[in-house]
């Protein structure tokens, strides 16, 4: 576990010390964008990534007593794209998941899922940002899964606003979880809320989610502390409790998030106005 969290962020050291040289170089840098981070958190926020820049979200988890798994360490990587102001693709994988059960270790390719979410209100003053989202899975792993499951399908509505100094984002998500030759529904609700602490970011946040081949209900609180290196470089930490019988006993979870800072394609200029995200 330790080496491969020592490979990830020498391997990040790596790309921003060479982002920083090609910005050097050029002779008319652009400003440098700013990244949008959806982890650690499980609530994703209802904003987009800034149009036509790369974002990653790298991360490794471990997850210690479940219902599938006594322990498990993972390591996780969304890429998100912003094509259109109001539309933003994403792929999701985890390209290591270990697993440990009855004194037993399984080493698995996780699931790899892919999707899009569009913004369908801009929201403004104290009307929050709403987006919808939807994701398919592409790859079905035998890995075990924590205890929200998996799904093959699922639909969010997303909320975004912030309050008096303090940042907050609802989900409502609904899923379609399949074993054998039965589908069943999934719904799940989030809520996190985060405020600046000096150069950090404190971030709260309580989940639930059904469980339908359980029985049961997955509910846990999770707290995370980010802090942004630049503006396109973000680094977190977070644990999580579950709070009933069927939850994940304890989470931990370390990662980062990177915006490339250049643009894959050219920007376009409407109306005297640079073409990008629209305005908050």
């Amino acid at each position: 576990m330790k080496t491969v969290l020592v490979c990830m962020f020498l391997l990040l050291s790596l790309v921003v010390t060479q982002s920083s040289a090609q910005t050097e170089i050029s002779s008319d840098p652009e400003p440098e964008p700013e990244a949008n981070p959806g982890r650690p958190t499980v609530s994703t926020p209802a904003t987009l990534t800034p149009v036509g820049y790369l974002q990653f979200e790298n991360g490794a988890l471990f997850a210690d007593s479940s219902t599938e798994f006594s322990r498990r360490f993972g390591v996780s990587q969304v890429t998100k794209l912003t094509v259109l102001p109001r539309l933003e693709l994403i792929l999701q994988s985890e390209p290591l998941a270990v697993s440990n059960s009855q004194n037993q270790m399984a080493v698995y390719v996780g699931e790899v899922f892919a999707g899009l979410q569009g913004v369908v209100y801009e929201g403004h003053d104290s009307r929050p940002r709403v987006s919808v989202s939807y994701t398919r899975r592409l790859y079905a792993s035998p890995a075990p899964e924590l205890d929200l499951g998996t799904f093959r399908q699922s639909g969010t509505i997303l909320l975004s606003n912030d309050l008096h100094g303090f940042h907050v984002d609802v989900n409502g998500i609904f899923t379609e979880q399949i074993m054998a030759t039965v589908h069943r529904a999934q719904f799940g609700q989030t809520l996190s809320i985060s405020h600046p602490l000096g150069k950090f970011t404190l971030s709260g946040e309580i989940w639930h989610f059904s469980q339908p081949f359980l029985r049961g209900n997955a509910v846990g609180n999770l707290w995370a502390l980010s802090r942004a290196i630049r503006r396109n470089l973000v680094v977190d930490s977070s644990f999580d409790h579950g709070l009933t019988q069927t939850s994940t006993h304890w989470e931990a979870f370390l990662g980062f998030t990177y915006l490339l800072p250049h643009r894959l394609w050219p920007e376009h200029r409407e109306g005297g106005r640079e073409s990008g995200n629209p305005p908050e």
